[in-house]
């Protein structure tokens, strides 16, 4: 057995040690056998007023344990009274980080003020660039700069969040550490290298920071003699070190010291909230007892399933799925959406993906929240996946019974949810959940399931054979929304939100899959809902209410990839994900057509920009069966190298083909004279 670390002998000075951090700090050091001065002024939060009570009180608590304590109630600015303080009672020298208030009035404080004096004129411009001047000394340390470097890393602090604050309104902030010749630097380099090391090195690096084609923000970067490096933060894999329902020693600390300080594998936190994720995740490993000493049996091969829900009942009418439709961006303004939001009309149908707002109830009350052994706060759930299947055309009223199966991931980030819909015995849509609750894990269930649906992925789909649309949300669409059967008070109350980190109410993230998958609808089946089968989407950034929404989508086979985003900012919102569609026998691009557009689009790729040279035109493509429209392809021959892609152009073609599926195979296979019908030139084109 190790033997306990002590600080007998030993004198320590713990700042603003009257509450919080420091009183904690204090007391272990106390019952550690330190001899402790609890320095607190006792002012309130706001920096105002002054008293001893917070730090009498810890005195009195590390002496009533038999420690050694005294208390200062002097300001942190008096440094020197603290020190005294510490001599006076215990007759030794402590040691402390000097502050020098010229250096940071200078460097920190001088920066803040010029930066605020030029704030609200950026904004009001909607355009900044901001560079800060930080220094290796900041970033690194060096000896006899101790003031010196606290007031330059400070800067790099202040840099970052000034970046966080500005990006909304186009104001971006760096940092750059040059290393340039200077008085400053005559004291501690050769001569011969200040004098080479020229601010000429340096200034063009401002210059590009400066430019409003730049768009680095945040960034911290070295530079000098020709040089330039950007910084970032490495951070350990760590370790755990504590256990389920036990003290954390620092004994424990120092036997993992090895493992904390490893490298291997680092990651490289960006944000604050990359850095809070880790804790997030610790705290749900050590609640489900995967820290230091896992449970070997939890989660194993054979380990039963998790008791399920009891069946949840829900019924809907079409008033619910008429404010579907309107929560999801249908408008009266486009004829063919009237369907979806007048009960009276001839073919009044509902939105295959209303089928997710019945399964929600498996959520809430009753349903997952009522489970044995889940514990589930449902301000701290986070919605990853989903996966949505419909088996029949959604009837537009009804009753429905919810059964759920859930699937435990052991961590408590990960659960898996299977929710089946039911219209008497007859099921209507199944649904699959992947939701990320903190420290709801660890309850007995599967670890993996053979019907985890995995998302999908837009890595080899050609850019220029993708279709686009784009629907604005409104500023009342959270609140719209939520009226169709999706009541998280995440997406209204500002208790809620607020806690959650956001200044305003963001939409649903179902709200944004409904969105997506109307697009497809659209634009792949001319909003038929019996040739809609099934979507999944991964949930990636929160959309705000008032954004719009842009869908891009590439069709492969029967499965349209999708990648939806916020058109303003680029941000992607819903990724991994597709839309499968049932085939029809009307469907054109599912024969020959679909072929030979195949080999127009290779000979694109081979002979493009000579063909847009040549041609300048764009060129669009309607197939018919029975005088519907059935396929549309667009030629571009006008922009870049060429492109092929399915479906409308975004704009107005040059010219617009109009075409029976029987004349376009009867030309394809030599049975007809293009010339005849009138699609001459463009055969000859591609021939």
């Amino acid at each position: 057995m190790s033997a306990p670390l002590t600080f007998t002998g030993k004198v320590v000075v713990v700042t603003g040690a009257g509450g919080g951090l420091g009183r904690e700090y204090a007391l272990a050091f106390g019952e550690r056998g330190a001899s402790v001065v609890v320095n607190d002024l006792g002012g309130d939060i706001k920096g105002g007023g002054k008293s001893s009570a917070a730090a009498d009180k810890v005195v009195e608590e590390i002496k009533s344990k038999g420690g050694k304590a005294v208390a200062n109630y002097d300001s942190v600015e008096d440094g020197e009274k603290v020190i005294q303080t510490a001599l006076d009672a215990f007759g030794r020298i402590v040691l402390v980080s000097f502050i020098s208030d010229l250096i940071h009035r200078v460097h920190l404080r001088g920066s803040f003020m010029v930066t605020r004096a030029a704030w609200n004129h950026m904004k009001n411009q909607k355009f900044g660039r901001i560079i800060m001047t930080s220094s290796a000394a900041g970033i690194y340390g060096n000896f006899g700069q101790a003031n010196y470097s606290a007031a330059k890393l400070g800067l790099v602090g202040l840099a970052n969040t000034l970046a966080i604050e500005g990006q909304k309104n186009n104001i971006h902030c760096n940092t750059i550490a040059p290393m340039a010749g200077s008085r400053l630097t005559q004291t501690v380099m050769p001569q011969d290298l200040s004098e080479s090391l020229k601010a000429e090195y340096v200034a063009p690096l401002v210059l590009w920071l400066s430019h409003d084609q730049c768009q680095e923000n945040g960034g911290l970067f070295e530079v000098g003699a020709g040089w330039i490096g950007k910084l970032r933060w490495e951070r350990s894999q760590g370790c755990i070190v504590r256990q389920k329902n036990q003290a954390m020693s620092p004994e424990a600390v120092r036997d993992q010291w090895d493992h904390i300080c490893d490298f291997t594998n680092a990651t490289k936190p960006s944000t604050i909230n990359g850095s809070l994720a880790t804790l997030v995740e610790v705290l749900s490993r050590v609640e489900t007892e995967e820290g230091v000493a896992p449970n070997p049996a939890r989660g194993a091969a054979g380990a039963p399933a998790a008791p399920s829900p009891d069946p949840v009942s829900a019924a809907y009418s079409h008033m619910q799925c008429i404010l579907y439709a309107l929560g999801v961006g249908m408008s009266t303004r486009e004829n063919d959406h009237l369907k979806f939001l007048y009960e009276g009309h001839e073919d009044f149908c509902v939105l295959p993906t209303f089928g997710v707002i019945p399964s929600l109830g498996s959520l809430m009350d009753g349903g997952l929240g009522s489970l044995p052994g889940l514990n589930i706060d449902f301000t701290r759930l986070l919605h990853g996946e989903q996966y949505l299947e419909v088996f029949k055309p959604l009837p537009t009223s009804g009753k429905c019974a919810t059964i759920a199966d859930v699937l435990d991931k052991g961590s408590g980030a990960v659960i898996l949810l299977d929710v089946h819909t039911y219209s008497g015995k007859e099921l209507l849509c199944y649904n699959q959940f992947s939701l990320f609750i903190v420290g709801a894990g660890g309850f007995g269930g599967r670890r993996t399931s053979d019907k985890a649906v995995v998302t999908g992925s837009l890595l080899t789909t050609p850019t220029n054979s993708r279709s686009f649309r784009n629907s604005t949300t409104t500023l009342h669409g959270a609140a719209l929304y939520r009226l169709s059967g999706d009541w998280n008070p995440l997406h209204i109350d500002p208790n809620i939100f607020s806690l959650s980190g956001f200044k305003a109410p963001i939409l649903h993230g179902l709200c944004s899959f409904g969105f997506a998958a109307r697009h497809v609808l659209k634009q792949y089946a001319d909003n038929d809902v019996s040739r809609f089968k099934s979507i999944k989407v991964r949930f990636v950034k929160p959309v705000l209410p008032g954004q719009s929404l842009q869908t891009e989508m590439w069709k492969e086979g029967n499965r349209v990839h999708i990648e939806c985003k916020v058109k303003e900012t680029g941000a992607v919102v819903l990724s991994g994900a597709y839309v499968d569609l049932h085939a029809t026998t009307g469907d054109a691009p599912h024969g020959l057509p679909e072929l030979v557009f195949a080999e127009i689009g290779r000979r694109i790729k081979d002979l493009g920009a000579e063909m847009v040279k040549k041609v300048n035109a764009v060129f669009g493509w309607e197939i018919t069966k029975g005088g519907n429209t059935v396929a549309q392809w667009t030629i571009d021959l006008k922009t870049g190298n060429g492109a092929l892609h399915q479906g409308p152009y975004s704009g107005k073609p040059d010219v617009t083909f109009t075409v029976s599926d029987e004349d376009f195979m009867a030309v394809a296979q030599g049975q007809l004279n293009p010339q005849k019908v009138g699609y001459g030139f463009i055969v000859g084109t591609f021939r």
